[in-house]
């Protein structure tokens, strides 16, 4: 579920990559003093670009903190801490108790069991405190079990799921902004779903495990390419739209840089692999 919104750090100003940088710290400290360094653990760039979109929507104040960060000592940190921060630390416990919870179904990944136990505390605290999305996020899990055991070919419904489950993350409050929260959400969990299935599809193959795009595959190897591009490109597209309907100022070049070029980092890592392996030198 994590490690596709990433941003294109080559196309981004200095001022902005500070600030990138700073945000991504500042969910970082959130989650050692909420978590613990069971917490720092969880830190992935998805839900930065979740506070730095609240954040510019919401146009919240930032609390600018400087530190050492152990990982890098040779100079202090500067970390921006705002009421999004804590937000998104939250939702970032949520998802991965849940993301490690799936991992020790599907593979027995032990060190993630263990780590889902170390968990729990913290996500029946955060559960509480948000019910609307923790709910979400169970029901999502049920719904996406029962599809994948079925084997579900509809790659719009499977994929809708995630979609479902992240316009819940994204719709922080029940304000005039929620809507639009959730339909920009909608299209980036969708994204997502896919984007992770397109990485997996030759490892679900060779195992004979589900993967939406199985049947595409197989049945349109020659065009396979071509049509999971577009409906890939189909789904950020959505995305973007919605996001230029909000009224975001602040940061707005950090968002553009994440939604038109580094959502897309990963594709182009794997067409590389891709065209290594059928251009071998």
């Amino acid at each position: 579920m994590f490690g596709y919104i990433y941003v294109n750090q080559k196309s981004l100003s200095e001022e902005s990559k500070q600030q990138y940088q700073s945000y991504y710290c500042g969910l970082c400290q959130v989650l050692k003093k909420s978590s613990g360094v069971k917490g720092q653990m969880l830190l992935n760039y998805d839900m930065t670009f979740l506070i730095i979109l609240l954040t510019g929507l919401y146009e919240l104040e930032n609390e600018e903190t400087h530190f050492i960060c152990p990982l890098h000592p040779g100079k202090r940190k500067t970390a921006y801490i705002n009421e999004a921060s804590h937000y998104a630390s939250d939702m970032n416990v949520l998802l991965s108790y849940h993301n490690m919870i799936d991992d020790w179904k599907d593979d027995r990944n032990l060190p993630k069991h263990v780590m889902s136990q170390m968990l729990k505390r913290d996500y029946r605290r955060i559960s509480a405190k948000y019910p609307r999305q923790a709910q979400a996020l169970e029901n999502y899990m049920n719904r996406l079990n029962m599809l994948e055991a079925k084997r579900e070919e509809n790659i719009d419904a499977v994929a809708g799921l995630t979609g479902e489950m992240l316009g819940e993350i994204f719709a922080w409050k029940d304000d005039l902004w929620a809507d639009e929260l959730r339909c920009l959400g909608f299209y980036l969990g969708k994204f997502i779903y896919l984007m992770d299935a397109y990485e997996d599809l030759d490892r679900d193959r060779r195992r004979n495990e589900y993967n939406p795009f199985m049947n595409m595959a197989k049945n349109s190897p020659e065009d396979f390419e071509t049509l999971s591009k577009l409906i890939l490109t189909s789904m950020m597209s959505e995305c973007a739209k919605s996001f230029e309907r909000l009224p975001i100022l602040q940061h707005a070049d950090i968002i553009r840089n994440i939604l038109y070029s580094g959502v897309w980092s990963k594709y182009e890592y794997l067409q590389e692999k891709k065209k290594k392996r059928r251009n071998p030198k």
